[in-house]
This record gives C-alpha cells, sequence and structure tokens, in this order.
C-alpha cells in the first residue's frame, strides 16, 4: 500500500468519510508517532488564507454575483429586505463552498458578508438607524456573537470566531456605553479606547473582552497543540483580537502615564508569554510600543538619529526572535518548571 498523505484525510473529510474530529484525531496520532516537530519547519505557524489562485477567482465571482443580485433586487423596490437577502445568499452558498468544498478564501468572504448583513438588517430594519440607543448596540452585539457561533457551528469555519469576536467588542463597548452618561462618548469614543488613564469605561471593557477572548483563543489551543485542526485555526484568529486588545490597552496606558520602564517590563512579559504560547500575534501587536520606547531612548541623538536606530535595534530584535524563534522557546519551556496544562501547549524540543 502506498504511504498515506495528509491530502489524503483532508480527501476524506471533503468526501465525509470521516469527520473532521476524527481527521485531527488521526493526525495528531501519526504526527506523534513520527515526531511532529522533526518534519514541520521550526519557525512554522500554521495559517492559510487561500489554497491557490481558484479560490481567489471564485471569490471575484462571488463578489459580482452578489452585486449583480443586490442590484436587481434594489431596482424590485425591495430595499428594506436587501440585508435579508444577503445574508439568505451568503449562507446558501456557504452551504456549498464551505460545507462542501471547503475553500478557504470564499468561505472568509462569504462568512463577512453574512456577519455584515446580519448587522444592517438588525441595526436598520429593527432598531432605529437615526438615534440608536446603547441598548440597541448591545442587542446587536449579542445577536451577531449568537449568529457567528451558529456559523462556526454549522460550517466549522475558523474564521467565523474572528467575527464572533468583533460582534464581541460590539458587546462589551456596548455595556461600556450603558455605564457611560451617554451615548455620545460611545459613539465618538473621545475618551479613548485604550487609556486607562481617562477615566472612561471603555478601556476597561476593551481590556476584559481581551482577557476573555484570550482565554477563549487558548481553550482552542489546548484541543489541538499540535496546530493541524480547524481548533488552533480557530484560536489563531481570536488571539488576534485578544493581542490588539490587551497589548494597546496595557501598553497606551502605561506609556501616556510617562511609565517608560513600567511600559518596556509590559511589552517584555508579552513577548515571553507569545514565546511560551507559541503566537506571534502578540509581539506584533507590541511593535508599534517598543518602537516608541527605543525612538524616546535615542531621541537626544536629533529626529533622524533616532528614527535610524530605532529602525536598526528593532530590525535586529524581530529577525533574530523570528530566525530563532522556536530555540528560544524551547529554552524558555525547558527553563521553566512544570506548570498546570504546560503539556497542552505546543510541543518544544526537551532537553535530552
Amino acid at each position: 500500500m502506498a504511504d498515506f498523505h495528509l491530502d489524503d484525510i483532508r480527501a476524506a473529510v471533503a468526501a465525509n468519510v470521516i469527520s473532521e474530529e476524527q481527521a485531527a484525531r488521526l493526525m495528531v496520532f501519526a504526527e506523534s508517532r513520527q515526531g511532529y516537530r522533526a518534519h514541520m519547519p521550526d519557525d512554522d505557524e500554521p495559517f492559510e488564507l487561500f489554497k491557490g489562485f481558484a479560490e481567489i477567482f471564485v471569490t471575484v465571482g462571488l463578489g459580482m454575483l452578489f452585486t449583480g443580485i443586490i442590484v436587481l433586487v434594489t431596482l424590485w423596490g425591495a430595499n428594506a429586505g436587501i440585508p435579508a437577502v444577503g445574508a439568505a445568499l451568503a449562507f446558501g452558498f456557504a452551504l456549498y463552498f464551505t460545507k462542501r468544498r471547503r475553500m478557504n478564501l470564499p468561505s472568509i468572504w462569504l462568512a463577512t458578508v453574512f456577519a455584515t448583513n446580519i448587522a444592517l438588517f438588525f441595526g436598520i430594519m429593527v432598531f432605529d438607524p437615526i438615534s440608536p440607543s446603547e441598548y440597541d448596540v448591545l442587542y446587536v452585539g449579542l445577536i451577531g456573537m449568537a449568529a457567528m457561533a451558529g456559523w462556526f457551528y454549522i460550517f466549522k469555519l475558523p474564521f467565523s470566531m474572528f467575527l464572533f469576536g468583533l460582534f464581541g467588542l460590539v458587546t462589551a463597548l456596548a455595556v461600556a456605553a450603558i455605564m457611560s452618561p451617554n451615548v455620545l462618548d460611545f459613539l465618538s469614543l473621545r475618551e479613548g479606547l485604550f487609556d486607562l488613564n481617562s477615566q472612561s469605561f471603555f478601556p476597561m471593557a476593551t481590556l476584559i473582552f481581551g482577557i476573555i477572548t484570550f482565554l477563549l483563543a487558548m481553550f482552542f489551543d489546548m484541543r489541538d497543540p499540535h496546530r493541524v485542526s480547524r481548533f488552533a485555526a480557530s484560536g489563531f484568529w481570536l488571539h488576534v483580537l485578544a493581542a490588539v486588545a490587551i497589548v494597546n490597552t496595557v501598553a497606551l496606558t502605561l506609556y501616556n502615564g510617562g511609565g517608560y520602564g513600567l511600559t518596556a517590563i509590559a511589552l517584555f512579559l508579552i513577548s515571553f508569554v507569545a514565546l511560551i504560547i507559541d503566537r506571534r500575534s502578540f509581539l506584533t501587536a507590541g511593535i508599534l510600543y517598543m518602537a516608541f520606547l527605543v525612538y524616546a531612548a535615542f531621541e537626544g541623538d536629533g529626529e533622524l538619529g533616532a528614527m535610524i536606530s530605532t529602525l536598526l535595534i528593532l530590525g535586529v530584535f524581530i529577525t533574530i526572535l523570528g530566525t530563532w524563534w522556536a530555540a528560544i522557546r524551547a529554552v524558555i519551556m525547558n527553563t521553566l518548571p512544570n506548570f498546570p496544562l504546560k503539556n497542552r501547549l505546543p510541543p518544544y524540543v526537551e532537553k535530552s
């Protein structure tokens, strides 16, 4: 019998021969026998936006088709039902392109169209679009979260967790708006979205949202430490949102408060956490603040000198970390004592 390949397992899932959960368990078992990290690039963090140009081609075609249908519906005078039609079409096409064909980019586009139309339908058709209340925004956020959770349950699409998280952020900010004096604070965000020093409810809501999203992302990650199934991909999209919320809130609060030393310590700890959980998104979210700190340190050399120093130092730091990420992570993980769920984190090269 010829060697069995990963593409064969994916084909079996697409043909409904085995379930996605069975496929993930089979891949993890096979990889653990052969030594997953032995034949996977050390610096690999699986991420797949599209599989080939065919997916781009299909997505462009779907965009044109949707535009034509929506224009036709508008000409028929059914303006009020456009969001409902858009959501229904997205769901219908997803039954084929997502559930059956498992095409990444068209699936992402269809999920985004569905989420947008759901928000428009309830935000414009059901609630008052002229003077929305805080509760209207809250309801849209909660309905959107429920809709995308349902989408994830039906289609098993990791990107739907990103949209779920966006609606979650809307929900968190709506709660902050309810606690604020009036809705204008929510609409303008004039007190700042990330700075806890602003005495606003919004930064606290953003931070809490980031922590909850991070915990949910870790829940997915720990179900798939080898990063071979949709659980890890779902965790990736949630980590993107969590990193932006947590890193920006913590770093901007400390930076605006004048605590450059505390900001540097916070960014170091964030980088440390990123290495432990093997997610580069947290480090990426903090690069801008690292640039601010380095620039401030060399500001006495003049604007040009500070800029050159910032580029050189950050360039060396990011290049080294990106090149030897797995080796650095292995040293950290081997140095750290055993802690709860350590064995559920992505594998690393252990000391012999």
